[in-house]
């Protein structure tokens, strides 16, 4: 039995489609490694600003605290938001804040601002050093709102440590003089919530770059004077 012998047109055929798998596979590795990259860079830029160690941390006078929901979807208590403003108070304790804006999403019932009020005075904040910012909806509206509404110019940031690279860049961004406090990372995280920092970074990049206000600025707060709310 003579053997079938494949066509050289059928392996003719077949170059394109080698090729645009090796292409798509190529942009995959490349798109993953900026991502991935963009994130890095946030954080070799803001390492010798961010600390775990509240003696570390230069004595200012508002700390931003960046928000998160107080339960996961499945209700069940959300670790990163204890975490948070367990740093947060730990800063209070060892003075190096006088004043705290809570800055978060507050759409209808759901409002972390206030849950992280409440978490805070839980732990032993006064109420009147504690600031609610509702329209804090991203990184990027929570800074600008500091920087606009409230009028820092110098501040702490508070939160998760790739979440505060990520603040610190767009504060410097802005011309701010800031600072991050790292709080404790969750152990156990779902893979899209260890992803999204990464995609947030990039994000970021594209914020800083247009430098667009948010819709949402209103009236100016003036910290210390103005009655916390």
């Amino acid at each position: 039995m003579l053997a079938r012998l494949e066509s050289p047109w059928n392996s003719i055929k077949a170059q394109p489609l080698r090729w645009a798998i090796v292409t798509m596979l190529l942009a995959v590795i490349m798109t993953a490694a900026s991502v991935w990259f963009a994130e890095r860079l946030q954080e070799f830029l803001g390492d010798g600003s961010m600390t775990a160690d509240p003696a570390r941390v230069p004595a200012v006078q508002v700390a931003l605290v960046l928000g998160t929901s107080r339960l996961m979807p499945s209700g069940a208590p959300n670790l990163t938001f204890d975490y948070r403003l367990d740093a947060a108070a730990a800063l209070w304790k060892a003075g190096k804040a006088r004043y705290f804006i809570v800055s978060g999403n507050h759409t209808g019932r759901y409002d972390e601002p206030a849950d992280m009020r409440a978490g805070l005075i839980e732990r032993g904040v006064p109420p009147d050093a504690i600031y609610r910012d509702g329209k804090g909806f991203r990184t990027w509206d929570s800074v600008v709102r500091a920087h606009k509404v409230f009028g820092l110019d110098r501040m702490v940031i508070v939160s998760q440590r790739s979440h505060v690279a990520r603040a610190l860049f767009l504060a410097r961004s802005l011309g701010m003089e800031a600072y991050g406090f790292d709080a404790r990372e969750e152990p156990e995280m779902p893979l899209m919530m260890r992803v999204r920092p990464y995609l947030a970074a990039v994000l970021s990049y594209y914020d800083a770059w247009r430098g667009v206000l948010p819709h949402h600025i209103g009236p100016q707060v003036m910290v210390g004077a103005d009655p916390a709310l």
